[in-house]
């Protein structure tokens, strides 16, 4: 008796083991497709804005090169407001996510990705088309090797948090600073720091989209939970990329 009671129980655990593992593999299958919708959209935004003059001009103020090129050399009114939005979306959200409904975060989230296009624009008219699409296979494998070693790894990332908020922080301190003040030693010890920093940031936040998971099993936050998780490996995967593109991308001219 004792031996059958123990057989079910064993059974059973193995049964609930496999249950959430599958729920875990369609959760994070679900946050991956949002994040990858969220390329393609950015993308389309972007080359309809690298191959339209008349949209350019909305955004961007143009001037040609030696070699005949077009430029961006300065924004639009509207060119800040498209780059600066996604900056106050994002706050928006981490103040009152658990209060905004499904439908109002899927909202914020087609439309940073959307606007990020614009940004992206800017790579595209400023690089060859073939060390954009370099450098993007390049974050891509980058990005999957690192983001499954965040799901498979039986560390606890956890503690790199305050690190990468911290150097979240001076990466975003010394950018302003170079803005005023160019320097070119600058230009790339904040690329290669951003590099260090989004990679590590794909794994951490891997790992805890993985966690949330059982936090939020079983209830309604389910579904946000993915997409705030699609919109966190998005912006880390578009700011590795960014970072790579200062040394892989090839300049038209």
């Amino acid at each position: 008796m004792a031996n059958e009671t123990f057989n079910t129980f064993g059974r059973s655990t193995v049964a609930d083991q496999a249950t959430f593992d599958a729920g875990l593999r369609a959760h994070m299958v679900r946050v991956y497709n949002y994040m990858a919708s969220g390329l393609v959209l950015s993308g389309i935004v972007a080359f309809a804005l690298a191959s339209l003059p008349e949209l350019q001009t909305i955004f961007f103020q143009m001037a040609r090169t030696r070699g005949g090129n077009l430029v961006p050399v300065g924004m639009t009114l509207f060119g800040w407001i498209a780059v600066l939005a996604p900056i106050g979306l994002l706050l928006l959200v981490s103040f009152r996510a658990e209060k905004m409904s499904l439908m109002g975060v899927q909202a914020i989230y087609w439309t940073v990705t959307a606007l990020m296009g614009v940004s992206l624009s800017l790579i595209l008219m400023r690089y060859t088309g073939a060390s954009v699409a370099r450098t993007f296979f390049v974050t891509a494998a980058a990005f999957g090797a690192l983001s499954l070693y965040g799901y498979t790894t039986k560390r606890d990332l956890s503690s790199w948090g305050k690190f990468l908020f911290m150097g979240l922080v001076g990466l975003m301190l010394a950018s302003i600073v170079n803005i005023f003040f160019p320097s070119g030693m600058m230009s790339f010890i904040i690329s290669v720091v951003g590099v260090l920093i989004f990679s590590a940031l794909i794994a951490y936040d891997t790992q805890t989209i993985k966690e949330q998971y059982s936090d939020a099993l079983g209830t309604e936050t389910l579904e946000k939970v993915a997409v705030f998780g699609a919109l966190s490996l998005y912006l880390d995967f578009v700011n590795l990329f960014q970072f790579l593109m200062s040394f892989l991308g090839q300049s038209k001219d």
